[in-house]
């Protein structure tokens, strides 16, 4: 008699550790944070939805790919992911030929919206005053800033420029639009953020801009010359107030800083030098290596911190490939992710 309860014990007890073992073996990938770590957009080739987030940990350990399709039921984020922007606890995912900004929770990446209004090919964003300032560049077509509400996504007004409406950031609460692409163009117009309307509009001497961005509450801008490039800073406001040369470096691009130095890029050579430097340097940090063609072997370039992200496209054929150095230019990681990878963000 003890012994049948004994055996009808066990058979239950061996059927129940059947089914714990059956649905762990099925479960999903574990949900994974995403702060305290390195977000990647990926762009996928260009007509088709193959655009995505990688997340790689803060030492670099661990990579996941599709982060916004795995924690979505496998939904397609969309055509060309430019950009991303964040504000609270939400990322912003901006789909440049998809015409749209899919919201997403930064940490679990669950989508949570989308801006869809005003968008014709989108380039990048920025915020300012409560508000999302959004760049539109159609090629042959209307160039403007859209402007729409942070706290619901709804549409305030357009800003239309005749000149490109490119990259696009903050400083001071104001709003400034490199009116440049693809290395021609030599202004930058400032939008005073009380208004919506365009301040004023500074124009750099004999140059053409390959990027502006914004640091402790100043703008950069990285300009090339004939045979020299450049650095400019310009205040909240709008006033130009220092000019770097860069001698003898040609065409330098990708502007970043971290920590007090510049770092930028000419050709396939990565330079840096203190902010407060007066003389370019002589020779790179380090060079990348060379790749299926001159265009993808740099074709994203970001820092954080001590860490050089570059990012080999492989001509969008394939994966691309990421090498991190660090700030002496010695390499300390490599990996694959999506295609057209083009800049890294801390989370």
């Amino acid at each position: 008699m003890k012994l049948n309860k004994f055996l009808h014990f066990l058979f239950a007890f061996t059927l129940l550790l059947g089914i714990v073992s059956c649905n762990s073996d099925n479960n999903d990938e574990p949900e994974i944070f995403y702060g305290n770590g390195f977000l990647i957009a990926n762009e996928g080739t260009f007509g088709k939805p193959e655009g995505d987030v990688t997340f790689v940990s803060a030492d670099l350990n661990l990579k996941q790919d599709n982060v916004f399709s795995l924690n979505n039921g496998g939904a397609k984020l969309g055509d060309v992911l430019q950009m991303i922007a964040f504000n609270g606890d939400n990322a912003y995912l901006l789909l440049n030929n998809s015409n749209k900004i899919q919201v997403a929770n930064r940490y679990n990446f669950k989508a949570s919206g989308q801006i869809t209004a005003e968008l014709n090919t989108p380039r990048y964003m920025a915020f300012a005053n409560n508000n999302i300032y959004v760049t539109n560049d159609k090629y042959g077509g209307d160039k403007f800033v859209s402007i729409y509400k942070i706290s619901d996504g709804s549409f305030i007004k357009k800003i239309p420029f005749t000149d490109a409406a490119e990259r696009i950031v903050e400083a001071g609460n104001n709003i400034f639009v490199q009116n440049a692409s693809f290395g021609f163009g030599n202004k930058i117009s400032y939008i005073n953020t009380s208004t919506n309307e365009v301040q004023s509009t500074i124009t750099l001497p004999n140059v053409n801009i390959n990027k502006i961005i914004s640091n402790n509450q100043n703008v950069y801008a990285i300009a090339a010359g004939t045979a020299d490039s450049y650095i400019y800073q310009i205040s909240s406001t709008g006033n130009l107030t220092k000019t770097t040369t860069l001698t003898g470096i040609a065409n330098a691009k990708n502007l970043e800083i971290s920590n007090g130095k510049f770092y930028f890029t000419s050709g396939k050579n990565v330079y840096t030098m203190d902010m407060s430097a007066t003389t370019a340097p002589t020779s790179p940090l380090f060079t990348v290596a060379n790749s299926v063609d001159a265009y993808s072997a740099l074709y994203g370039f970001s820092v954080i911190n001590d860490k050089i992200f570059t990012s080999d496209s492989n001509g969008f054929t394939q994966a691309s490939k990421i090498v991190v150095y660090n700030t002496s230019g010695a390499i300390i990681r490599a990996f694959t992710t999506g295609i057209g990878s083009n800049s890294v963000y801390p989370n």
